[in-house]
């Protein structure tokens, strides 16, 4: 029990910072409801439980495999994020969207799956906690048991995030002018599709280094 509290604290507080996933969750949530929200958010959920598996199992070739591949995981991660950035400002924002287009829950979940899979940040961030969160269980039946609540605790710390985040913004939904939801597009896309130029920057930046 005390494993899986941890892991869901774990899994809250990496899914919390507000980046890019947080911000394709807000929009969607506005333009096309809460459950479309919830489903880009459980994209990343599910990233999150698939990077602590691997941390969890201390497998050091897929690690080291992973770490190798920063670079281009930067530059192809950056630039599926540029073009999500770009979709979202060419995205119908207002009533018409709204009311007329249903949310493709399954584009909104393996787009979000896709991006923080290719994050090396995530990557990173869980070696570095499950090497130290596994270290008092790694040994003999208890680090085999401890495995699903780890996992477990991980995907459901996030989840809650997500579906927190989601239906608080759906909630203002409503009360948003048009013009003013248009607007949340174009910020939204506009600093997404920044995001993903500096990424890809920082990706060819160390594969010329290397």
């Amino acid at each position: 029990m005390l494993v899986f509290i941890k892991s869901m604290v774990i899994g809250l507080c990496i899914a919390a910072p507000v980046g890019p996933i947080g911000l394709l969750c807000i929009q969607r949530s506005l333009m096309q409801g809460w459950r479309a929200g919830f489903a880009t958010g459980l994209g990343a959920a599910t990233a999150d439980s698939i990077y602590g598996f691997i941390g969890a199992l201390g497998v050091t070739a897929i690690i080291a495999t992973l770490i190798s591949f920063k670079p281009w995981l930067c530059i192809f991660g950056g630039l599926f994020l540029a073009y999500i950035g770009y979709q979202t400002i060419r995205s119908k924002g207002g009533a018409t969207a709204m009311a007329g287009e249903r949310a493709d829950m399954f584009k909104a979940y393996s787009t979000t799956l896709f991006l923080t899979l290719s994050n090396p940040m995530t990557i990173l961030s869980f070696i570095a906690i499950f090497a130290a969160l596994s270290d008092g269980m790694a040994s003999g039946q208890g680090g085999q048991h401890a495995l699903l609540p780890m996992v477990t605790g991980i995907f459901l710390g996030s989840a809650a995030w997500w579906l927190g985040l989601s239906g608080f913004s759906s909630i203002f939904k409503a009360r948003i002018a048009e013009s003013k939801l248009r607007l949340i597009n174009y910020f939204s896309g506009a600093t997404i599709a920044v995001l993903g130029a500096y990424q890809v920057a920082t990706g060819v930046m160390l594969a010329t280094a290397t």
